[in-house]
Protein backbone atom coordinates (compact mmCIF):
# COMPACT_ATOMS: atom_id res chain seq x y z
CA UNK A 1 0.00 0.00 0.00
CA UNK A 2 1.06 3.01 -0.91
CA UNK A 3 1.10 6.06 2.36
CA UNK A 4 0.91 9.39 1.08
CA UNK A 5 1.17 12.88 2.36
CA UNK A 6 -0.04 16.18 1.98
CA UNK A 7 -0.40 19.69 2.11
CA UNK A 8 -3.04 22.13 3.91
CA UNK A 9 -2.25 26.25 3.22
CA UNK A 10 -2.36 27.96 6.83
CA UNK A 11 -0.64 30.77 8.28
CA UNK A 12 2.58 29.56 6.20
CA UNK A 13 1.17 30.08 3.01
CA UNK A 14 2.12 28.47 -0.31
CA UNK A 15 6.02 29.27 0.33
CA UNK A 16 5.95 25.89 2.81
CA UNK A 17 4.88 23.91 0.19
CA UNK A 18 8.49 23.03 -0.81
CA UNK A 19 10.13 22.30 2.10
CA UNK A 20 6.76 20.41 3.56
CA UNK A 21 7.39 18.54 0.22
CA UNK A 22 10.84 17.40 0.67
CA UNK A 23 10.79 16.45 4.21
CA UNK A 24 7.43 14.00 3.43
CA UNK A 25 9.66 12.59 0.70
CA UNK A 26 12.30 12.11 2.34
CA UNK A 27 10.21 10.51 5.13
CA UNK A 28 9.27 7.71 2.40
CA UNK A 29 6.24 8.89 1.63
CA UNK A 30 5.09 7.59 -1.60
CA UNK A 31 2.52 11.19 -2.95
CA UNK A 32 1.99 14.46 -1.60
CA UNK A 33 -1.63 15.52 -2.36
CA UNK A 34 -2.81 19.67 -1.80
CA UNK A 35 -6.53 20.58 -2.00
CA UNK A 36 -9.01 23.42 -3.11
CA UNK A 37 -9.97 24.88 0.12
CA UNK A 38 -8.46 28.33 0.30
CA UNK A 39 -6.10 28.67 -2.25
CA UNK A 40 -5.48 27.39 -5.84
CA UNK A 41 -4.57 23.50 -5.68
CA UNK A 42 -1.89 23.63 -8.52
CA UNK A 43 0.31 26.42 -7.51
CA UNK A 44 1.52 24.74 -4.79
CA UNK A 45 3.02 21.68 -6.24
CA UNK A 46 5.36 24.32 -8.14
CA UNK A 47 7.23 24.32 -5.47
CA UNK A 48 7.02 21.10 -4.19
CA UNK A 49 8.25 19.64 -7.68
CA UNK A 50 11.14 21.50 -7.44
CA UNK A 51 11.82 20.59 -4.07
CA UNK A 52 11.72 16.62 -4.68
CA UNK A 53 12.84 14.50 -7.30
CA UNK A 54 10.75 10.92 -6.52
CA UNK A 55 7.30 11.46 -4.77
CA UNK A 56 4.21 11.74 -6.61
CA UNK A 57 1.92 15.50 -7.19
CA UNK A 58 -1.63 15.80 -7.20
CA UNK A 59 -4.60 17.57 -6.40
CA UNK A 60 -6.88 15.96 -4.05
CA UNK A 61 -9.00 18.22 -5.75
CA UNK A 62 -8.93 20.30 -8.15
CA UNK A 63 -12.16 21.73 -9.15
CA UNK A 64 -13.21 20.98 -12.32
CA UNK A 65 -16.10 22.65 -12.79
CA UNK A 66 -14.64 25.69 -11.73
CA UNK A 67 -12.42 25.19 -14.98
CA UNK A 68 -12.76 24.37 -18.89
CA UNK A 69 -11.10 21.24 -20.46
CA UNK A 70 -8.44 23.72 -22.17
CA UNK A 71 -7.17 25.07 -18.40
CA UNK A 72 -7.13 22.08 -16.92
CA UNK A 73 -5.16 20.12 -20.07
CA UNK A 74 -2.63 23.35 -19.54
CA UNK A 75 -2.00 22.79 -16.11
CA UNK A 76 -1.77 19.00 -16.15
CA UNK A 77 0.70 19.49 -19.13
CA UNK A 78 2.59 22.02 -17.48
CA UNK A 79 3.03 20.09 -13.97
CA UNK A 80 4.07 16.76 -15.60
CA UNK A 81 6.89 18.23 -17.47
CA UNK A 82 8.17 20.36 -14.94
CA UNK A 83 7.53 17.31 -12.51
CA UNK A 84 9.86 14.94 -14.76
CA UNK A 85 6.76 12.40 -14.82
CA UNK A 86 5.66 12.59 -11.65
CA UNK A 87 2.17 14.52 -11.67
CA UNK A 88 -1.78 13.04 -11.10
CA UNK A 89 -4.84 15.66 -12.10
CA UNK A 90 -7.16 14.57 -9.50
CA UNK A 91 -10.91 15.93 -10.14
CA UNK A 92 -13.55 16.67 -8.29
CA UNK A 93 -17.21 17.84 -9.15
CA UNK A 94 -18.18 19.70 -5.92
CA UNK A 95 -21.83 20.47 -5.30
CA UNK A 96 -24.35 22.50 -7.21
CA UNK A 97 -23.98 25.77 -4.77
CA UNK A 98 -20.00 25.75 -4.97
CA UNK A 99 -20.56 25.96 -8.51
CA UNK A 100 -23.03 28.32 -9.26
CA UNK A 101 -23.03 30.29 -6.19
CA UNK A 102 -19.24 30.21 -5.11
CA UNK A 103 -17.69 30.14 -8.94
CA UNK A 104 -20.78 31.87 -10.83
CA UNK A 105 -20.57 28.72 -13.39
CA UNK A 106 -22.53 26.18 -15.16
CA UNK A 107 -23.80 22.78 -13.54
CA UNK A 108 -26.22 20.48 -14.97
CA UNK A 109 -25.98 16.72 -15.16
CA UNK A 110 -22.59 15.90 -13.10
CA UNK A 111 -21.53 12.80 -13.80
CA UNK A 112 -22.35 12.82 -17.78
CA UNK A 113 -20.57 16.52 -17.85
CA UNK A 114 -17.83 15.09 -15.89
CA UNK A 115 -16.70 12.12 -18.13
CA UNK A 116 -17.01 14.51 -21.28
CA UNK A 117 -14.41 16.66 -19.67
CA UNK A 118 -12.08 13.70 -18.90
CA UNK A 119 -12.33 12.69 -22.63
CA UNK A 120 -11.91 16.23 -23.80
CA UNK A 121 -8.45 16.33 -21.62
CA UNK A 122 -7.08 13.26 -23.40
CA UNK A 123 -8.40 14.48 -26.86
CA UNK A 124 -6.81 18.04 -26.10
CA UNK A 125 -3.28 15.93 -24.70
CA UNK A 126 -3.81 13.37 -27.98
CA UNK A 127 -3.43 16.42 -30.22
CA UNK A 128 -0.17 17.84 -28.79
CA UNK A 129 1.03 14.47 -28.68
CA UNK A 130 0.49 13.65 -32.51
CA UNK A 131 -0.10 16.67 -34.50
CA UNK A 132 -3.53 15.56 -35.27
CA UNK A 133 -6.27 17.87 -36.42
CA UNK A 134 -8.27 18.75 -32.51
CA UNK A 135 -11.77 17.89 -32.91
CA UNK A 136 -13.67 17.23 -29.99
CA UNK A 137 -17.56 18.01 -30.48
CA UNK A 138 -19.56 16.90 -27.48
CA UNK A 139 -22.86 17.92 -25.48
CA UNK A 140 -21.04 20.11 -23.18
CA UNK A 141 -17.51 21.25 -24.71
CA UNK A 142 -16.42 21.59 -27.74
CA UNK A 143 -12.69 22.10 -28.99
CA UNK A 144 -11.91 22.69 -32.74
CA UNK A 145 -9.01 25.48 -32.68
CA UNK A 146 -5.54 24.47 -31.95
CA UNK A 147 -2.47 26.47 -34.12
CA UNK A 148 0.86 26.29 -33.62
CA UNK A 149 1.21 28.76 -31.46
CA UNK A 150 -0.75 27.51 -28.85
CA UNK A 151 0.87 24.10 -29.09
CA UNK A 152 3.06 22.93 -26.63
CA UNK A 153 3.69 19.84 -28.26
CA UNK A 154 4.21 16.22 -26.97
CA UNK A 155 5.23 16.41 -23.32
CA UNK A 156 8.87 14.48 -22.60
CA UNK A 157 7.26 12.49 -19.86
CA UNK A 158 3.88 10.95 -21.48
CA UNK A 159 0.44 12.26 -20.41
CA UNK A 160 -0.57 12.57 -16.55
CA UNK A 161 -2.47 10.33 -14.95
CA UNK A 162 -6.00 11.64 -14.12
CA UNK A 163 -7.90 10.43 -11.00
CA UNK A 164 -11.45 11.01 -10.38
CA UNK A 165 -12.99 11.41 -6.47
CA UNK A 166 -16.57 10.78 -6.08
CA UNK A 167 -19.55 9.51 -3.62
CA UNK A 168 -22.62 8.87 -5.84
CA UNK A 169 -22.57 5.46 -8.48
CA UNK A 170 -22.76 7.43 -11.70
CA UNK A 171 -19.64 9.75 -11.05
CA UNK A 172 -18.09 6.31 -9.56
CA UNK A 173 -18.92 4.86 -12.55
CA UNK A 174 -17.32 7.42 -14.91
CA UNK A 175 -14.07 7.02 -13.33
CA UNK A 176 -13.81 3.70 -14.24
CA UNK A 177 -14.79 4.29 -17.44
CA UNK A 178 -12.05 7.06 -18.38
CA UNK A 179 -9.86 8.05 -15.38
CA UNK A 180 -6.71 6.10 -14.16
CA UNK A 181 -8.04 5.84 -10.47
CA UNK A 182 -10.95 6.69 -7.70
CA UNK A 183 -10.33 9.11 -5.13
CA UNK A 184 -12.30 7.73 -2.08
CA UNK A 185 -14.35 10.75 -0.33
CA UNK A 186 -13.46 11.08 3.59
CA UNK A 187 -16.90 10.46 4.08
CA UNK A 188 -16.63 6.72 3.06
CA UNK A 189 -16.78 3.65 4.99
CA UNK A 190 -15.52 0.08 4.42
CA UNK A 191 -18.82 -0.95 3.26
CA UNK A 192 -19.91 1.48 1.09
CA UNK A 193 -16.73 1.37 -0.67
CA UNK A 194 -16.93 -2.70 -0.80
CA UNK A 195 -20.46 -2.65 -1.72
CA UNK A 196 -21.54 0.48 -3.42
CA UNK A 197 -18.29 1.78 -5.08
CA UNK A 198 -16.07 -0.85 -6.09
CA UNK A 199 -19.11 -2.46 -7.87
CA UNK A 200 -19.81 0.68 -10.19
CA UNK A 201 -16.21 1.03 -10.50
CA UNK A 202 -16.07 -2.21 -12.73
CA UNK A 203 -19.52 -1.52 -14.28
CA UNK A 204 -17.47 1.75 -15.46
CA UNK A 205 -15.01 -0.55 -16.39
CA UNK A 206 -16.81 -2.90 -18.79
CA UNK A 207 -18.37 -0.17 -20.14
CA UNK A 208 -14.87 0.77 -21.70
CA UNK A 209 -13.89 -2.55 -22.29
CA UNK A 210 -11.60 -2.69 -19.30
CA UNK A 211 -11.36 -5.85 -17.13
CA UNK A 212 -12.93 -5.81 -13.44
CA UNK A 213 -10.43 -4.15 -11.01
CA UNK A 214 -9.56 -7.89 -9.20
CA UNK A 215 -8.13 -8.49 -12.70
CA UNK A 216 -6.30 -5.67 -13.49
CA UNK A 217 -3.28 -3.42 -11.75
CA UNK A 218 -3.97 -0.48 -14.42
CA UNK A 219 -6.37 1.04 -11.49
CA UNK A 220 -5.29 3.12 -8.54
CA UNK A 221 -7.97 3.39 -5.50
CA UNK A 222 -7.15 5.96 -2.71
CA UNK A 223 -8.48 5.07 0.43
CA UNK A 224 -11.08 6.82 2.68
CA UNK A 225 -8.18 9.04 5.32
CA UNK A 226 -10.25 9.68 8.59
CA UNK A 227 -8.16 8.92 10.98
CA UNK A 228 -8.47 9.57 14.80
CA UNK A 229 -5.06 8.93 16.80
CA UNK A 230 -2.76 11.03 19.18
CA UNK A 231 0.02 9.80 21.76
CA UNK A 232 -2.17 10.25 24.94
CA UNK A 233 -6.23 10.45 25.77
CA UNK A 234 -6.24 13.95 25.28
CA UNK A 235 -4.37 14.56 22.23
CA UNK A 236 -6.54 11.21 21.56
CA UNK A 237 -10.33 13.22 22.71
CA UNK A 238 -9.38 16.21 20.64
CA UNK A 239 -8.52 14.37 17.22
CA UNK A 240 -11.77 12.85 17.74
CA UNK A 241 -13.92 15.65 18.77
CA UNK A 242 -12.50 17.45 15.61
CA UNK A 243 -13.24 14.16 12.95
CA UNK A 244 -16.72 13.93 14.54
CA UNK A 245 -17.22 17.47 13.32
CA UNK A 246 -15.76 16.80 10.27
CA UNK A 247 -17.95 13.67 9.70
CA UNK A 248 -21.32 15.91 10.42
CA UNK A 249 -20.50 18.69 8.16
CA UNK A 250 -20.11 16.15 5.39
CA UNK A 251 -23.11 14.66 6.82
CA UNK A 252 -25.66 17.32 6.73
CA UNK A 253 -24.56 17.07 2.69
CA UNK A 254 -27.96 15.77 0.71
CA UNK A 255 -25.24 14.50 -2.11
CA UNK A 256 -23.59 12.05 0.67
CA UNK A 257 -26.54 10.54 2.18
CA UNK A 258 -26.47 7.66 0.55
CA UNK A 259 -23.23 6.43 2.65
CA UNK A 260 -25.52 7.01 5.83
CA UNK A 261 -28.30 5.35 4.38
CA UNK A 262 -26.93 2.32 3.24
CA UNK A 263 -26.04 2.19 7.11
CA UNK A 264 -29.82 3.08 8.41
CA UNK A 265 -28.67 6.41 9.60
CA UNK A 266 -31.07 8.17 6.69
CA UNK A 267 -32.15 10.18 9.69
CA UNK A 268 -28.88 11.62 10.75
CA UNK A 269 -28.98 13.73 7.91
CA UNK A 270 -31.69 15.27 7.57
CA UNK A 271 -30.96 16.25 11.42
CA UNK A 272 -27.93 17.56 10.56
CA UNK A 273 -28.64 19.68 7.01
CA UNK A 274 -31.67 20.90 9.68
CA UNK A 275 -28.68 22.37 12.10
CA UNK A 276 -26.41 23.15 9.19
CA UNK A 277 -29.32 25.75 8.15
CA UNK A 278 -29.77 27.04 11.22
CA UNK A 279 -25.90 27.96 11.48
CA UNK A 280 -25.22 25.46 14.29
CA UNK A 281 -21.99 24.47 13.08
CA UNK A 282 -20.24 23.70 16.37
CA UNK A 283 -23.03 21.65 17.76
CA UNK A 284 -23.28 19.52 15.05
CA UNK A 285 -20.87 17.36 15.91
CA UNK A 286 -21.77 16.71 19.21
CA UNK A 287 -24.75 14.52 17.13
CA UNK A 288 -22.19 12.25 15.90
CA UNK A 289 -21.96 9.33 18.40
CA UNK A 290 -18.81 6.82 18.72
CA UNK A 291 -20.43 4.47 16.96
CA UNK A 292 -20.73 6.43 13.31
CA UNK A 293 -17.60 7.85 14.23
CA UNK A 294 -15.71 3.95 14.38
CA UNK A 295 -17.58 3.79 11.42
CA UNK A 296 -16.15 6.29 9.38
CA UNK A 297 -12.68 6.48 10.85
CA UNK A 298 -9.51 4.59 12.33
CA UNK A 299 -9.35 5.29 16.14
CA UNK A 300 -6.48 4.01 17.82
CA UNK A 301 -3.26 4.57 19.17
CA UNK A 302 -0.56 5.28 16.18
CA UNK A 303 0.59 1.49 16.96
CA UNK A 304 -2.95 0.32 16.45
CA UNK A 305 -3.25 2.45 12.58
CA UNK A 306 -1.97 0.39 10.55
CA UNK A 307 -2.93 -3.33 11.44
CA UNK A 308 -6.62 -1.52 11.13
CA UNK A 309 -6.27 0.04 8.07
CA UNK A 310 -4.92 -2.57 6.35
CA UNK A 311 -7.40 -5.05 7.60
CA UNK A 312 -10.25 -2.78 6.35
CA UNK A 313 -8.99 -1.75 2.93
CA UNK A 314 -5.77 -3.53 2.45
CA UNK A 315 -7.35 -5.81 -0.09
CA UNK A 316 -9.61 -3.37 -2.00
CA UNK A 317 -7.06 0.39 -2.00
CA UNK A 318 -3.71 0.89 -3.09
CA UNK A 319 -3.05 4.27 -1.50
CA UNK A 320 -4.18 5.60 1.69
CA UNK A 321 -3.18 9.37 2.67
CA UNK A 322 -2.15 10.09 5.43
CA UNK A 323 -1.23 13.60 6.34
CA UNK A 324 2.38 13.89 7.95
CA UNK A 325 1.98 12.38 11.54
CA UNK A 326 5.28 11.60 11.70
CA UNK A 327 6.04 15.45 13.00
CA UNK A 328 4.46 14.76 16.27
CA UNK A 329 6.03 11.68 17.58
CA UNK A 330 8.79 10.14 14.89
CA UNK A 331 9.55 7.25 17.04
CA UNK A 332 5.89 5.91 17.36
CA UNK A 333 4.96 7.07 13.72
CA UNK A 334 8.29 4.94 11.56
CA UNK A 335 6.82 1.82 12.84
CA UNK A 336 3.03 1.86 12.12
CA UNK A 337 4.19 4.05 8.45
CA UNK A 338 6.20 1.13 7.90
CA UNK A 339 3.49 -1.36 8.68
CA UNK A 340 1.15 0.40 6.35
CA UNK A 341 3.84 -0.05 3.51
CA UNK A 342 4.81 -3.38 4.05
Amino acid sequence: MKVDGGFGVGAAGIGAAGTSAKEQEAAGYSGFWTAETNHDPFYPLVLAAEHTTEIELGTSIAVAFARNPMTLANSGWDLQEFSQGRFILGLGSQIKPHITKRFSMEWSKPAARMREMILAIRAIWHTWETGDKLDFRGDFYQHTLMTPFFDPGPNPYGNAKIFLAGVGELMTEVAGEVADGFICHGFTTERYLREVTIPAIDRGRVRAGKMPLADSDDFEIVGPSFVVTGNDEDELAKAAQGTKQQISFYGSTPSYRPVLDLHGWGGLQDELNAMSKQGKWAEMGDVIDDEVLNTFAVVGGPEDIAPELKARYGDVIQRISFYAPYKSDPARWSAAFAALKS
